[in-house]
């Protein structure tokens, strides 16, 4: 053993930090949480986050908490709705192939809802994830 190695016969000062009380544990209020979810959509969650001194986990939590409060219930997502049919119309003389296609992209495959009064029709080839956030916009608009 070198001298001035061993600690325990010279002891170097050194900086000793002692914590007492009940630590970073806080309590948010309903509205408080509501109020920070508010801002960490409309800035980053990093930076919202870090004015509020939360962990980012944290604050993806009330996140998703709140999301889970405003979603339907799931009987309420299933439920039947009525559907009308149009006939089909007769079919005629086999059209020119040009006006076929002009048929086709008329309005035929297409659906049409009825929600809250605002009809939306529904197009073939249409993103069903653009069509389901139309229908959940109007629903909760009801």
């Amino acid at each position: 053993m070198m001298p001035g190695d061993d600690v325990l016969t010279k002891p170097m000062a050194r900086r000793i930090e002692v914590f007492t009380g009940a630590g970073r544990r806080r309590k948010w209020s309903a509205e408080a949480k509501a109020k920070i979810v508010a801002e960490s959509y409309a800035a980053s969650v990093g930076e919202v986050a870090d004015r509020y001194g939360l962990a980012k986990n944290q604050l993806f939590t009330w996140r998703r908490e709140a999301r889970a409060k405003t979603a339907p219930e799931p009987a309420a997502a299933s439920a039947f709705v009525p559907v009308i049919v149009d006939p089909a119309p007769a079919p005629a003389a086999v059209p020119h192939p040009q006006r076929l296609r002009r048929q086709r992209r008329a309005g035929e495959g297409s659906i049409e809802l009825e929600i809250s009064g605002v009809t939306v029709r529904v197009e073939r080839g249409a993103d069903a994830d653009t069509v389901a956030a139309v229908i959940r916009a109007l629903k909760a608009e009801a």
